[in-house]
Parts: structure tokens; C-alpha cells; sequence
């Protein structure tokens, strides 16, 4: 029993360091000039616009730029997430 603990404790710490590795990680979504900045736990960091754009436009330009800078993160963060439940589930006898 206390090595399951052990082994849960353990799972923890490799979540939380696979979130702050994943705090790192930059990836961008673009769409006609715009570009979104977000982050593997899929947080927006940054938003840039050309100057020049019309306000309707830009909003428009900004929702599918954020889509794809999320879809982008999700593709990390599962692949993190992937990688490091394939090393710990084997050591708790799934």
C-alpha cells in the first residue's frame, strides 16, 4: 500500500513538472497577419495585429488565430501528457 502511495506522490511531481515544462513551451496561431501566442497549458500570451486593419475584421481575424494557437497547445500538451502516462502507468502495474 505504501508503495502505491509512493508511485501516486511520485505521478504528482512529474504532473506538476510536466506543467511547468509546458509553461515553456510557446506555440502560435496565424490568420491573415494576425498572430496569437499562447502557451502548452493552452494560455494566451500574446495577441499581434498589423496595423491598418479594420476593427470587425480584426475581431474576426483574432477568434480563428486564437483556434488555431489552442489547437496548436492541446497538440503539446497531449503529447507531454502521452509521453509521460505511458512511463508511470506501467510502474503502477496498469
Amino acid at each position: 500500500m505504501f508503495d502505491k502511495m509512493k508511485q501516486l506522490q511520485q505521478m504528482k511531481e512529474q504532473m506538476d513538472a510536466a506543467k511547468a515544462r509546458l509553461d515553456t513551451i510557446s506555440v502560435k496561431g496565424e490568420c491573415q497577419g494576425i498572430t496569437v501566442v499562447a502557451n502548452g497549458n493552452k494560455k494566451i500570451l500574446e495577441v499581434q495585429i498589423p496595423e491598418g486593419m479594420d476593427t470587425e475584421e480584426i475581431a474576426e481575424l483574432i477568434v480563428i488565430a486564437t483556434n488555431k494557437a489552442i489547437e496548436n497547445a492541446e497538440s503539446v500538451f497531449e503529447s507531454e501528457m502521452r509521453g509521460m502516462a505511458g512511463g508511470l502507468m506501467g510502474g503502477l502495474g496498469f
